[in-house]
């Protein structure tokens, strides 16, 4: 089953049709800059470049680098200020020709859509106690799971660090604007963990992004931390193929699990609750819908 994933970043714009049996994108992904100003109407019509790139008619799940609820962008720390209450989810929908053109969208924030697709095909696959998918990129997203439930929105990029925004100086985009080493920057990203791992204490800490593609380069230099870490299995892509997740739970209009491990009896990741349609509609992304492949594993 093909299902189309978006991922709407500070500085890219990338997309392609999902294969959600193996939790892999069924085609090359395409991407386009993200413009500057970011503003809702020039994002959506990058979002509408990507989706047209691959003459896709159907359901649709997008991305946002921020906090969603119920379809609304609440924060936008790395885009223009101008997504803070909007309508997001119906600006894209009729942005790609509304439903009856065959392409509603479903928005969820980006870390917990990478999250969703970590902990159901990824490096989260089967792990209970807490799991906390951390994005590096042009800030920091979060993804918290607790024996495979998710708690939306966390927004831990933007804990306080030393008197600075977290994001600000251990994102990948402040190792590129300060040109910091790959140990400098390590020793960065280490002081950041030290802290989640004080408020959180997790079991496991999962890192994405695309600095997940070099984790050779850095996660070694890391030290003093309790918890695993390990980088994200499926890397970039995993907030495509996590939206694409939800697009299918809505179109499936069933709420059950996107864990592959339940033979083992492992808890698939669920989304905590949460009011109105759209929000149903996403934590349903987290359960197996109907059609989920049952591969025992």
């Amino acid at each position: 089953m093909k299902v189309f994933g978006v991922d709407i970043g500070g500085s890219g714009i990338k997309g392609a049709p999902v294969d959600l049996e193996r939790g892999d994108l069924a085609d090359e992904r395409y991407k386009v800059l993200t413009p500057h100003p970011a503003t809702p109407d020039a994002v959506a019509d990058g979002v509408k470049q990507v989706v047209d790139h691959f003459e896709w008619s159907g359901p649709v799940g997008a991305t946002f680098p921020g906090v969603v609820t119920d379809g609304t962008t609440r924060t936008a720390a790395n885009v223009d200020q101008a997504w803070i209450g909007t309508d997001a989810g119906t600006l894209l929908t009729s942005r790609l020709g509304g439903e009856a053109g065959g392409s509603p969208v479903t928005l969820l924030n980006d870390a917990d859509a990478a999250g969703l697709a970590e902990m159901r095909y990824g490096a989260g696959r089967g792990r209970a106690g807490t799991v906390i998918v951390l994005t590096l990129g042009t800030g920091i997203g979060s993804a918290v799971f607790t024996d495979g439930r998710l708690i939306p929105n966390t927004e831990l990029g933007h804990l306080e660090l030393h008197g600075h925004d977290a994001e600000k100086r251990a994102s990948t985009k402040a190792k590129e604007d300060e040109a910091l080493s790959w140990q400098h920057w390590a020793h960065r990203v280490q002081k950041y963990l030290a802290h989640v791992e004080m408020l959180f204490s997790p079991e496991l800490f999962v890192i994405g992004g695309g600095v997940s593609r070099k984790a050779e380069k850095f996660l070694p230099l890391i030290e003093g931390i309790r918890a695993e870490i390990v980088p994200a299995q499926l890397q970039n892509n995993a907030g495509i193929v996590g939206a694409a997740m939800a697009a299918h739970a809505v179109r499936a209009g069933e709420p059950p699990a996107v864990d592959g491990s339940r033979a083992a009896g492992a808890p698939g990741p669920q989304a905590a609750p949460s009011a109105g349609p759209a929000a149903r509609a996403v934590r349903s992304a987290v359960d197996s819908p109907v059609g989920w492949p049952d591969d025992g594993r």
